[in-house]
Order: structure tokens, then C-alpha cells, then sequence
């Protein structure tokens, strides 16, 4: 039997092989994995779904496949059961699929031409129960079809004529079926340039990952109103708790980092400022208040940037947070971490002071509406409320909004919070 590539989870339905983990005349049992496939940002296993002697690889490392593709073929051992034969569809014909397929093609132009006709009765259009089934068959609202009968009644010409308005529609180019609303956007197409004529160069491929994170970043930047909001935070204190405790951590297992404090602090500001940690609904043009706060944390892999979530922070001590940390990110740069471990996130943040990195404008991660960038620390000569200049160790952050739900006043309130949440921790905060 053919082992087949199996749903992959939500928002995702291909992938690329990374690594095929048997050969041809191995034995497999159920639920072994038999490869690994990279979809979105996760590298995920693929199990077998049968038991049995390896016959034959039908894929290669670095195919794309989709849900659905013959992955392996499998001897099904004595005794196993054998997959199930598939049912024979129930669908409609092919001519009637077609037509189904040209309905949901019709640009939107063609919808909102019908909608004028579009009766506004409780009760359906008259109309043979014959014609009735048929239209059901084609996925068509009797109500957008104009009937030529007597009292509006729908007949099998009218039903025509609308397939046929339909069908011409769907074989219009884009630009000129949508030419009552404008021009269908397209992206420009890039300009061809021939580097090698100025000098020697390499070419090298766009790894899947990086597709999938230019592709993200394009959409995010385009379609939000992005603001930034600049703040330092005086960490000294911060990192005197740090210091001090950081032998206590170590001994139960957790690594303190300046990322579990910012995690502790921007949960607590969340809480505080709902509108950040919510998302926008374009489709109802709702917004969608979250009660959970789950933080994804921008982790830097050999790969790319990749955003795993810690869920439920406002509910962790610092240990655990630390612990939550460290877990994720090794798991994230050992592209082990799972789709599930990179989705449902409220809020972002991207923590480049490691690397060395100062002031930056991080992109929001939709559909989160904002996300925080955390820098390097300096030290800086500070004036300090008594008039004292002191060198004090500063944090450059950085807030990037959606202007479309966050308003200037309500994102300074919330760096606020944030900065308290730094510089108001105490030792009792900290203390295991």
C-alpha cells in the first residue's frame, strides 16, 4: 500500500522534504516517522500510517509535496489490516463541477451585479423543484438570477443565460473583469539586471524558510500602518537582581536573561492595555480582545528568524518563564519546535541586544497589532532626580504599533507600563 502525505494542521498544506529517515526493505511499524518536512517556519515529523518492508521512496529531500502525495509504499505485514479502499465520490458530475468551479471563479464584479437582483424575500425564488436540486448542484443562489416567467418564476433559460454571464466572466483577464472597481494590484515585476558584467558572483537558491519569511514580512509591512515609538529603560538595578540570583537559577535549572524579565514586564502591561494585546478582524471589522497572553519571542537561527510562542506568561514566575525560554529557543535552533509552538501568539518580541544590535523598527508579526524591539545596553551619564549625574546602564526599546486600533497616546502609556515593569521589579519579584 501507498503511505500518504497527511493533513498538516491548520494554515498549512505543503511542505518541503528535509530528511527522508528510512530506505527501501526497511521495516516500519505505525507511527514511525519517516521523514521530515519543513512547512511554514516548523520542521515537522511525518509519521508512518501503516506497518510493513519498504518497497519504494516516492520522494526526494527538497521536494515540495502536498497533502495528499505518495510518500512511501509500503508490504503491509501478515496480518495488518490494509487500508480501507476510498469511497467512490459523491460529487457531481464533471461538467457540473466544472460549472461549480467557474461560479467560484466569477470575479466579484459579477456578485455585485447580482446583488441588485438579489430579491429581499424571506421565501426562495419561484422555481421547479427540478431546477431547484440543480442549482444546489451548481452552488448557485437563485436569488441573483432574474426569472423571465411570469411573477419572476426561474426557468432553465434563465438559469442558462446565468451560467453562461458566468462563464464569460471567468475567462476575462482579472484587470478587465474588475475594470467598474479598478485594476486588479499586481506586484512590479522586478528589473532583470545582469550583475556578472560588473564582476564575479554566486547564486545561490532561497531556502524554503527564507521564502516563507520574505513572503511574511512583505505582507505585514504592507498591510499595516506601522508606528514606532522610541524609550530607554535604566536596567542597572535590573541587572544588580540579575547578578545576584543568577547562581540560584542555575541551580534549578533555569538560565535568568534580560529576556525572562522583559517577558515578566510586558505581560504585565498587557494586562493592563488590552488594545495590544488584541487583533483586528478586517473581514468584520471587529476587534478581537484576547484573555490569554501568549508572547512569541523572535528567536535567530542559521535558518531565519524564527518566532516561537510561550504561552500564558501573566500566569509564570520568572523561573519558570526562564525555564519556558531557554527550552524553546534550543528547540526552535534545532528546528524541532512544532507548528503548534509557532501559532496563537498576542504580542511579539525581538531581543537583538545580544547580538550587539541598538534602536530598530521591528515589523509586527500579523495579526498581533504590536511588538517590542529590545537593544543593547550602555552605559550613559544620567541626571538623576537629584540633580546628581551617575553612569547608569540605559535600554534602547522600540514599540511598533498598528495605528489602525492603537492611538500615540494609549502606545505611550503602554511603553510606560513596560519601562515600571523593568525598572519596578524588586528583589522579591526575583527571589526563588
Amino acid at each position: 500500500m501507498d503511505v500518504k502525505l497527511p493533513p498538516l494542521g491548520e494554515g498549512a498544506d505543503s511542505g518541503v522534504v528535509v530528511s527522508i529517515l528510512v530506505k527501501e526493505g526497511d521495516t516500519v511499524k505505525k507511527g514511525q516517522t519517516i521523514l521530515e518536512l519543513e512547512s511554514g517556519k516548523a520542521v515537522a515529523p511525518i509519521p508512518s500510517s501503516a506497518s510493513g518492508k519498504v518497497t519504494k521512496i516516492l520522494v526526494k529531500e527538497g521536494a515540495k509535496i502536498s497533502v495528499g502525495a505518495l510518500l512511501i509504499s509500503v508490504e503491509v505485514a501478515a496480518g495488518e489490516d490494509k487500508a480501507a479502499p476510498a469511497t467512490k465520490p459523491t460529487a457531481a458530475t464533471p461538467k457540473k463541477a466544472t460549472l461549480r468551479k467557474q461560479v467560484e471563479e466569477a470575479p466579484a464584479d459579477e456578485e455585485e451585479e447580482s446583488e441588485e437582483a438579489e430579491s429581499d424575500s424571506q421565501f426562495p425564488p419561484p422555481a421547479s423543484p427540478s431546477l431547484r436540486r440543480l442549482a444546489v448542484d451548481l452552488g448557485i443562489n437563485l436569488k441573483k438570477i432574474r426569472g423571465s416567467e411570469n411573477g419572476g418564476r426561474i426557468v432553465l433559460a434563465d438559469l442558462k443565460t446565468y451560467i453562461q454571464k458566468l462563464e464569460k466572466l471567468a475567462r476575462q483577464p482579472k484587470t478587465q473583469a474588475n475594470a467598474q472597481t479598478g485594476p486588479v494590484a499586481s506586484k512590479p515585476a522586478a528589473p532583470q539586471v545582469d550583475f556578472a558584467k560588473y564582476g564575479p558572483v554566486t547564486r545561490k537558491p532561497m531556502s524554503g524558510l527564507r521564502k516563507v519569511i520574505s513572503q511574511r514580512m512583505t505582507e505585514n509591512w504592507n498591510a499595516i500602518p506601522h508606528v514606532t515609538q522610541f524609550e530607554e529603560v535604566d536596567i542597572t538595578h535590573l541587572m544588580e537582581l540579575r547578578k545576584k540570583f543568577t547562581e540560584a537559577y542555575e541551580k534549578a535549572g533555569a538560565r535568568l536573561t534580560l529576556t525572562s524579565f522583559a517577558l515578566k514586564a510586558v505581560a504585565s502591561a498587557l494586562k493592563k492595555h488590552p488594545s495590544f494585546n488584541a487583533s483586528l478582524d478586517e473581514s468584520t471589522e471587529e476587534i478581537v480582545f484576547k484573555d490569554y497572553v501568549h508572547i512569541g519571542l523572535a528567536v535567530d537561527t542559521d535558518q531565519g528568524l524564527i518566532v516561537p510562542v510561550i504561552r500564558d506568561v501573566d500566569k509564570k514566575n520568572l523561573v519558570q518563564i526562564s525555564k519556558d525560554v531557554a527550552e524553546l529557543a534550543n528547540k526552535t535552533r534545532d528546528r524541532k519546535v512544532s507548528m503548534e509552538e509557532l501559532q496563537g501568539g498576542s504580542f511579539t518580541i525581538s531581543n537583538q541586544g545580544g547580538i550587539g544590535g541598538n534602536h530598530f523598527t521591528p515589523i509586527i508579526n500579523r495579526p498581533e497589532v504590536a511588538i517590542l524591539g529590545i537593544g543593547k545596553g550602555s552605559l550613559k551619564p544620567i541626571v538623576t532626580k537629584e540633580m546628581k549625574i551617575e553612569a547608569r546602564l540605559m535600554l534602547p526599546i522600540a514599540l511598533s504599533y498598528d495605528h489602525r486600533v492603537i492611538d500615540g497616546g494609549s502606545a505611550v502609556r503602554f511603553i510606560l507600563d513596560v519601562i515600571q515593569g523593568f525598572e519596578g521589579l524588586s528583589e522579591s519579584d526575583v527571589k526563588i
